[in-house]
C-alpha cells in the first residue's frame, strides 16, 4: 500500500482473520432475510392494525 506521503509502505493485521468471506455469506442473508421480513411486519401492522 502506498502512504499519505505517496511512499510505499507496509501493512501488518493482528487478530483472526479468514482466508474465505464465502463461508459467512449464508449466515449474512439470512440475518438480512430476518430484518426485511420483521420490516415488512411491522410495517403491515402499522398500516393494517392487525
Amino acid at each position: 500500500t502506498v502512504s499519505v506521503r505517496g511512499k510505499n509502505t507496509n501493512i501488518a493485521t493482528k487478530g483472526r482473520h479468514d482466508p474465505c468471506v464465502g463461508i459467512r455469506a449464508v449466515p449474512v442473508g439470512e440475518a438480512m432475510m430476518a430484518c426485511a421480513l420483521a420490516d415488512h411486519l411491522l410495517r403491515h401492522k402499522a398500516q393494517c392494525g392487525n
